[in-house]
């Protein structure tokens, strides 16, 4: 068949139940794509992003409402090499996309404290920046399930506070926009067995940071990849506890919150301490 990709055929065969239909199962319940939307799909030329884009454009194929997109890829300084491979992959896998350049590798190549967090600023603000130009209203980012639960524990063990990855952020510095995450319910273990299958080789974390400290199999020490085999020893005594992470989030009790954060304004428990009536002890 002429144009056949069995990599995109997969996605809704061998995938669908895996891939496709939790993709659709997040786009559904947090309503993360309206009719007449114009959809900056962000590439960081890695597994999750490349799958996002396939996703995107099945979508737009046996969706039930039109909308458009532009898939971008910024390039933060990338090894020529590296840079090759994204425009290979994405010939491959048929997908259209528009490059643009930026430093932000050389900018903060000589932060020594949070040059990763530093860099994801940097190039989420390019990213807006662009999709704006392009006339979108949204951009949509590669991050699944785990990308998710995995921000939860990091939060409460090395931040201090509880907080999750959201589906959908209005940005604050560009007006009009939105931030998506359309991967949401996606297991990474999935999107990993998608790219197994069909022999895809992508780009791990491309940054000279990463590739000096963590060797170039992108497998070195951090603080994710601490929580990730911390997931992995509890999974073994409670197979469940991925999904009740998740869904810790889903159901916060606020009376049994000692403090929150609403809008920017602290709150406390002792607020409504006096006013509260009589009630259970536990």
């Amino acid at each position: 068949m002429e144009g056949f990709n069995p990599a995109e055929h997969s996605i809704i065969t061998k995938y669908k139940k895996t891939l496709f239909h939790k993709f659709i199962g997040a786009v559904k319940d947090y309503r993360l794509i309206s009719k007449g939307d114009k959809i900056a799909v962000c590439i960081s030329g890695g597994k999750d992003s490349m799958l996002l884009a396939k996703l995107m454009q099945e979508l737009s194929r046996h969706g039930d409402y039109p909308f458009e997109m532009e898939f971008i890829v910024m390039d933060p300084g990338y090894h020529p090499l590296n840079r090759q491979k994204i425009i290979d992959n994405a010939a491959l896998l048929g997908i259209p996309i528009r490059i643009f350049d930026t430093d932000i590798f050389s900018s903060v190549e000589h932060i020594e404290k949070n040059p990763c967090y530093l860099c994801a600023r940097m190039r989420r603000g390019h990213l807006y920046k662009q999709a704006q130009l392009l006339g979108c209203n949204k951009i949509a980012l590669g991050h699944h399930f785990d990308d998710v639960i995995e921000t939860i524990l990091m939060g409460m063990l090395y931040g201090a506070q509880v907080q999750t990855m959201m589906p959908r952020i209005k940005s604050t510095n560009f007006e009009g926009m939105e931030l998506i995450r359309p991967m949401y319910y996606i297991r990474e273990k999935d999107i990993i067995s998608w790219k197994n299958y069909h022999h895809l080789e992508f780009l791990q974390c491309a940054c000279r940071f990463t590739e000096e400290n963590a060797g170039l199999d992108g497998t070195g020490s951090s603080k994710r990849l601490e929580i990730k085999h911390l997931i992995a020893e509890l999974k073994k005594t409670n197979p469940q506890v991925e999904y009740n992470i998740f869904r810790s989030v889903e159901r916060v009790n606020l009376s049994t919150i000692i403090g929150y954060y609403l809008e920017g304004e602290e709150h406390h428990f002792l607020e409504r301490f006096d006013q509260a009536g009589e009630g259970n002890e536990e």
